[in-house]
């Protein structure tokens, strides 16, 4: 009787192997990925060098994902500025002028509520040659959602808005809220024509009630900048207003010039 128990219960694994892999085959997704589900993150090893994702560039590149830009970008020093921005806290407007200053093309992923609530903004962002990402409508963690309905309902209702306050269709970039992202999630985005975009340099800037020092900020900003970078900044933080302008200047010093994400993909 052991014996025979023991035995079913193998082939039920085995059975549950099979059917797992024949599912990861149907899919083409490949074994080691099939399970990635979490919030992005970083590993800075070397000052001036591009940090170690949480999944390679390569693997990432297959959904048309990215962090870092290309060994072009990387050999001329490029830097990608995006911002992520989640409602206005009276910044956006500075910030756009100092772009304008230094002829910088950044990429704004915004929600719905600020795309309700200031058209205008994204009217110039687009206007002045930005990207207008989505990052999505309400803001949810998408790697909760595993049902292509419900993430496009998040998608598409966002890049509605954005088309009714610029006059023209939204840009297909999009960035995950808090990076929460699943190897699902970059199927879908990618199944909808999206590219999806990470980063390789932020810091803690999103606190408005506890904002970095101009100093802390400098401290995070300038050493870890490299080759490729793309950049992520809160554009509701007082902190990056205050400092861009020179932060912008002393980048452009290090012999780094700026670049949009609509260049993310090419070879």
């Amino acid at each position: 009787m052991y014996i025979t128990i023991r035995r079913r219960h193998l082939l039920a694994a085995a059975a549950v192997v099979v059917a797992v892999c024949l599912g990861l085959l149907c899919l083409r997704i490949p074994y080691s990925q099939a399970a990635q589900t979490g919030a992005w993150g970083l590993s800075f090893r070397e000052e001036g060098k591009a940090p170690v994702g949480n999944a390679a560039a390569e693997e990432l590149k297959q959904w048309d994902a990215y962090y870092l830009g290309n060994e072009q970008a990387q050999a001329e020093k490029k830097i990608y500025l995006t911002f992520d921005v989640g409602y206005e806290n009276g910044y956006t407007a500075s910030i756009l002028d100092v772009l304008k200053k230094h002829q910088a093309p950044a990429a704004f992923f915004v929600v719905g509520n600020f795309v309700e609530s200031e058209p205008e903004l994204v009217r110039r962002m687009a206007e002045e040659g930005h990207v207008v990402g989505n990052h999505t409508n309400t803001h949810p963690d998408m790697s909760a959602i595993s049902d292509l309905e419900r993430f496009s309902k998040e998608i598409n209702t966002l890049a509605e808005k954005v088309e009714a306050a610029t006059g023209k269709p939204m840009e297909k970039f999009y960035r995950p809220p808090r990076g929460a992202y699943s190897t699902e999630n970059l199927r879908m985005a990618q199944q909808l024509g999206y590219t999806t975009v990470f980063w390789s340099l932020a810091y803690v800037d999103w606190y408005v009630d506890d904002q970095p020092t101009p100093e802390q900020a400098f401290s995070k900003l300038i050493p870890r900048i490299h080759p490729g970078a793309v950049v992520l900044l809160h554009s509701t933080s007082a902190t990056n207003a205050q400092i861009l302008d020179e932060l912008l200047t002393r980048w452009e010093e290090m012999g780094y010039s700026f670049a949009s994400i609509r260049d993310l993909a090419l070879e």
